[in-house]
């Protein structure tokens, strides 16, 4: 059975190059700073396509520590080394975008997570990342309700993750 998937957009394009820097530094290591010029002077990234990647990439490894966590919570059976590399960065970007970020709605973030998992991913990376995420907003919908009347999200859910990274986090 054919996929079909849906016409890539340019910020769809740009996450393209945001998943394979975050694999390649995933795999290899290598600097973030090197993997983002070399994708510009390949891609040949239009100036707002440039800073989305390098915001996404930077932020998704900034806060790498705290989404994989929230990873861990909703994927319990997978642990994040043995999940496919794919699938991990995929769900890092995405849960970066809805839990931290805040700059793409969270149903768009899920969705365009979804398309890359058709196109990159396993035959049963969708679902997979799907689920996750699904979890994930649903998660965060309710934290939102919860901040709207006054409550402390953290006092109600002891797994809650405040958007604000720990002071300690390190860079990849």
């Amino acid at each position: 059975m054919a996929r079909q998937h849906s016409a890539p957009t340019s910020r769809r394009m740009t996450r393209v190059a945001v998943l394979q820097t975050l694999c390649e530094i995933d795999s290899v290591d290598h600097a973030l700073d090197e993997v983002l010029r070399q994708k510009r002077e390949t891609r040949h990234l239009s100036e707002a396509a440039a800073a989305f990647m390098a915001q996404l990439s930077a932020g998704v490894l900034e806060n790498i520590r705290g989404i994989d966590s929230i990873i861990m919570e909703f994927a319990p059976s997978w642990p994040i080394s043995q999940m496919a590399i794919v699938d991990r960065n995929l769900l890092r970007m995405a849960i970066y975008e809805i839990s931290i970020w805040g700059e793409t709605p969270p149903r768009v973030a899920i969705n365009e997570a979804v398309e890359l998992a058709k196109a990159f991913g396993s035959e049963s990376s969708p679902r997979f990342v799907n689920g996750v995420l699904g979890s994930v907003m649903k998660r965060e919908a309710k934290h939102r309700a919860l901040s709207e009347t006054g409550e402390d999200p953290e006092s109600v859910d002891p797994n809650f993750q405040s958007r604000r990274p720990p002071a300690d986090t390190e860079v990849w």
